[in-house]
């Protein structure tokens, strides 16, 4: 145990101490009766153990390459918290992905594990709801008598996820426990249920009458949030360009995809006709659970020992289904590794038939050899990494999501996108939906033009009708309401949505560079060996690990 090593370790205790839901996403054990308090004081001690931890980093020396980087990623990683705030960035943080409401929800459903629940822990966290929304309500008060409030876009959408949670609280007890346990849960989830009642009212009744219409949080908000999301600074007008270039390649290939399936149709007939084709369809939630959990453990056998060494705890592998919208989405093992990596679903309604031909190279983005891969042997690895490098995934979305769309597309060079079905789902679900992010994300925040030669309202400035028709007519799979639920994504996060595309491309770079400094000595499981060993960062100090 190093100077270092200890600092790490006890800013991660204390953090959890302080974010029991942040805690819980990151797999740490210890905290699972509680909630984080969302209040402002509550804010205020989460910053300081930030400024207090960054100072101690500054006055801790280190030894050693493994710590050089490990100080590098620490110090990186508790700026951009001093920053965010000092700028107050989430004084008014209501948002459609990760939010505080969101945490909450997430955190309860971490607990819900059917016949194997402890009800015990789950009576606790669902007590501690009220209180929770209590302490949100009041830094959003405090912000509000201040003149800053959320948009409104994002306070109506919290106040809609509020009101889906209630249902899932009132049946979440049901057919478990018995006696006093099972009264207990009853009255603590109509308790919560109230409080989720009286926060949506809130929401939609008081805080939305002095929420402004405009989305846009302008060009010094969305640098920040580049800072938080990718651990880099951009020129934001000219990675704009380079989405519009990346998205244009995307569909170039889309269309030879497409014509390899159904020579002369247009791409958006394609792949109407792959969503009814009964060859790539499963019907039933069960059924289709039970092929995404072969999927996924095909891919680890097959990679195990040729691309990548594969420990033997990681070889396990649970898909779930999430009844809900959204996006599929995966959680890492927890740090004791009794919770196993898993990957949640989302289907809204698990009687129909469910179109499979985009999902291949979702699972290899989700399970191996993506997030299950990388963020496994990220939490495996205490021979070179302290505790907050692994456990800090959820802080780099860049680095995280980015190994996502590269493990996509080394699926598809390798020859597991063989089918010309599969390849167009990686194409149209995957690479063209984050090029178009990054347009939009962009666009949107800082209300650039649309430039010539686009076909797509040229000169006209982004808003959220047009990307709404822009997502609609270029990136328009997904179940209903997925377009509204990506726009809100976009305007709730400044920054987020363009970790994908961004990220790979580090990742793209750093291999290219790499094959042509070593020459016919590179060898791809060596460099994937390496790369996952450096452990999250943000991409500026990733670059320059891999290109040492």
């Amino acid at each position: 145990m190093t100077a270092l090593n200890d600092l790490a370790d006890r800013y991660m205790d204390e953090l959890a101490v302080l974010d029991p839901c942040l805690a819980a996403a990151m797999g740490i054990a210890g905290q699972e009766e509680r909630l984080t308090d969302f209040g402002p004081q509550a804010t205020q001690a989460r910053a300081e153990l930030a400024r207090r931890t960054l100072k101690a980093v500054d006055d801790t020396a280190v030894a050693g390459d493994a710590e050089r980087v490990a100080a590098a990623v620490l110090r990186e990683r508790l700026t951009t918290e001093v920053a965010l705030a000092e700028a107050d960035a989430y004084g008014t943080l209501l948002e459609t992905l990760d939010g505080p409401v969101q945490r909450v929800r997430q955190a309860v459903g971490l607990l819900d594990q059917g016949s194997d629940t402890s009800w015990d822990t789950l009576l606790a966290r669902l007590r501690a709801i009220p209180g929770t929304l209590a302490g949100l309500r009041e830094s959003l008060e405090t912000a509000r008598r201040g003149g800053r409030v959320a948009p409104y876009r994002q306070v109506a959408r919290n106040a809609r996820e509020c009101r889906d949670m209630q249902q899932y609280l009132a049946e979440l007890p049901a057919g478990h426990g018995d006696g006093v346990l099972r009264g207990a849960l009853d009255e603590a989830a109509a308790t919560a249920n109230e409080a989720m009642r009286g926060f949506a009212a809130y929401l939609s009744e008081k805080l939305a009458a002095d929420a402004p219409e405009l989305d846009a949080l302008g060009g010094d908000r969305y640098q920040l949030g580049v800072r938080e999301f990718l651990g880099t600074r951009l020129d934001l007008e000219e990675t704009y360009a380079w989405g519009w270039d990346e998205l244009a390649r995307v569909q170039r290939e889309m269309t030879e995809a497409a014509s390899q399936i159904a020579p002369g149709e247009p791409v958006p007939a394609v792949l109407a006709a792959l969503d009814s084709d009964p060859r790539y369809q499963v019907t039933g939630a069960a059924a289709f659970r039970d092929w995404i959990q072969e999927l996924a453990e095909g891919a680890i056998a097959d990679l195990d020992g040729t691309h990548f060494a594969i420990p033997e705890p990681l070889r396990r592998i649970d898909c779930r289904i999430a009844p809900s919208d959204g996006v599929a989405v995966y959680l890492a093992p927890s740090e004791d590794l009794s919770r196993p990596g898993t990957v949640w679903w989302p289907l809204t309604d698990p009687n129909a038939p469910i179109p499979t031909w985009t999902v291949p190279s979702t699972m290899f983005h989700e399970g191996v050899p993506g997030h299950h891969l990388q963020l496994g042997v990220t939490t495996l690895n205490i021979a070179t990494l302290n505790r907050f490098q692994r456990l800090s995934s959820e802080l780099h979305p860049g680095h995280v999501e980015g190994w996502g769309l590269y493990a996509e597309r080394l699926m598809d060079e390798l020859g597991y996108l063989a089918d010309p079905a599969h390849r167009l789902g990686m194409l149209a679900g995957g690479q063209q939906m984050r090029a178009a992010r990054i347009v939009l994300d962009i666009g949107l925040h800082l209300q650039l033009p649309i430039p010539a030669g686009t076909g797509f309202h040229e000169g006209e400035r982004w808003t959220p009708r047009l990307a709404r028709e822009f997502l609609t007519k270029h990136c328009g799979l997904g179940p209903p309401g997925f377009v509204e639920w990506e726009i809100d994504r976009y305007l709730g996060r400044p920054g987020q949505a363009i970790a994908y595309k961004l990220g790979e491309k580090v990742w793209l770079e750093a291999r290219d560079l790499a094959r042509r400094r070593d020459g016919a000595a590179f060898d791809l499981k060596q460099f994937h060996h390496r790369a996952l060993d450096l452990g999250p960062m943000g991409l500026d100090l990733l670059r320059a690990e891999l290109t040492r």
